[in-house]
């Protein structure tokens, strides 16, 4: 949610970080909404000031005997009592035109963002890893001979399609990889594990901007309730209307959970496989920090993404997101992309944002300096630390052999009871 009172002060300013992502300016209507409503209320304001100097001249007139004027003020009372009202219903009204006009106009970029329309103008700022040299021309992952234990046909018999069931021993492979992901983030990175709800209520989903926008990409249930489409919500949401101590900043949480989306707008993109799925695993990370540390804290969560899949052997590379290209609530964001030999290509496995103020706003999430100075808004940042099904296509397609079995990364062993390789026939051994 952006300050009123920014865009009072420099809507030029406004209009032109508004047209760096690609939006046709918005101040003049925004600003007009304001003024509006603001006269509508110093009018209510003023009709309550006279309301109640006739009521306190009402009482004056009845005990002089005065009659006439005594009824006289009872109905100025009343018909200001009825302005009042009016006026402040108006109030309200144009108030909540204002918040619907500014709660869906994204998130401004910072000024050192690349500009641009789409993914094609990200400026990759990291490359680790050298992409494996295969003697045989590698396959994606549903193809590999050691991948049978992913059922995509019962999980559409279960469900529909874009889903799967995984059996057997690639099951205990997934479970190792969100397990190895928590441990490190918790035992190295220095983050908090919590395991929160995956249904919360609308104003969760508001808090952290997927609505009203985006209400189509997510699943909602019978009574109101949403699926959380990442665990960003849960985490994030925990400083909903919370005023936290300076001292108690930053504050870092990880989750591993299920997450749901319809992905209304993403018809007939990577159907193929498990690549995007209505219902997958995330391990994602979350930091609530003071604001002018917000930047540095972007860093260190995309370094904590990064050091996952250098602790399994797989190449990456991290892009910066254009204007174009960036999420509804962000100001910058760290994509980063792991090979995938299968489609001779890098695709998304993390995206680490840092979203300033802006879901502070929005939930009223806000801290209190030690100083004794007065409250201000947190900033917030999300990031995967990793998406646990892309992660697992990763290592099937990276350590894939020309006879279907898979070499698995050595870290992966202590959660595989010493095994290190997935056979031809889906088994570990």
């Amino acid at each position: 949610m952006h300050d009123i009172r920014a865009i009072r002060e420099n809507p030029a300013a406004f209009d032109a970080a508004v047209a760096r992502r690609g939006d046709a300016p918005v101040s003049s209507t925004i600003l007009a909404l304001d003024e509006a409503r603001r006269a509508k209320i110093l009018a209510a304001e003023t009709a309550q000031a006279d309301q109640n100097k006739a009521s306190k001249s009402v009482g004056a007139a009845k005990a002089s005997g005065d009659e006439a004027e005594f009824e006289r003020l009872r109905a100025l009372v009343s018909e200001k009592k009825a302005e009042v009202a009016a006026m402040q219903a108006e109030a309200k009204e144009l108030d909540a035109q204002l918040t619907a006009a500014l709660e869906v106009i994204p998130n401004l970029a910072y000024d050192d963002v690349p500009v641009g329309a789409d993914e094609d103008d990200n400026v990759e700022i990291r490359r680790w890893g050298t992409p494996r040299s295969f003697d045989f021309a590698p396959k994606e992952h549903y193809e590999l001979a050691g991948a049978q234990g992913l059922d995509f046909e019962m999980g559409a018999k279960l469900s529909g399609s874009r889903f799967v069931m995984m059996r057997g021993h690639i099951a205990r492979l997934h479970r190792a990889l969100a397990q190895f992901m928590l441990d490190t983030h918790t035992g190295e990175n220095g983050l908090t594990e919590v395991n929160g709800p995956v249904i919360v209520r609308e104003e969760m989903m508001y808090g952290t901007g997927q609505l009203p926008k985006f209400g189509e990409d997510s699943y909602q249930t019978t009574n109101g309730w949403w699926l959380i489409p990442t665990s960003e919500v849960t985490l994030t949401n925990t400083a909903n209307g919370e005023t936290l101590a300076e001292a108690d900043l930053p504050v870092r949480m990880t989750s591993h959970s299920l997450c749901f989306r319809s992905e209304a707008g993403s018809a007939g993109r990577d159907t193929s496989g498990m690549l995007r799925q209505h219902q997958f695993e995330k391990v994602e990370m979350v930091s609530i920090t003071h604001p002018d540390h917000s930047r540095a804290e972007l860093d260190r969560m995309t370094e904590c993404a990064q050091g996952i899949l250098e602790r399994l052997g797989l190449p990456y590379r991290t892009v910066v997101l254009c204007t174009g290209d960036m999420g509804f609530g962000a100001r910058q964001t760290h994509d980063i992309e792991v090979w995938l030999p299968g489609q001779n290509t890098y695709r998304e496995i993390s995206s680490v944002s840092v979203c300033g103020n802006f879901q502070a706003r929005r939930m009223n999430a806000r801290f209190k300096p030690t100083d004794g100075g007065k409250p201000d808004f947190v900033h917030t940042l999300n990031g995967s630390g990793l998406a646990v099904g892309r992660c697992l296509i990763a290592v099937l397609e990276n350590g894939q052999n020309a006879d279907g079995s898979v070499s698995l990364p050595a870290a992966l062993a202590p959660y595989l009871g010493g095994k290190t390789t997935l056979d031809k026939d889906g088994k570990l051994v």
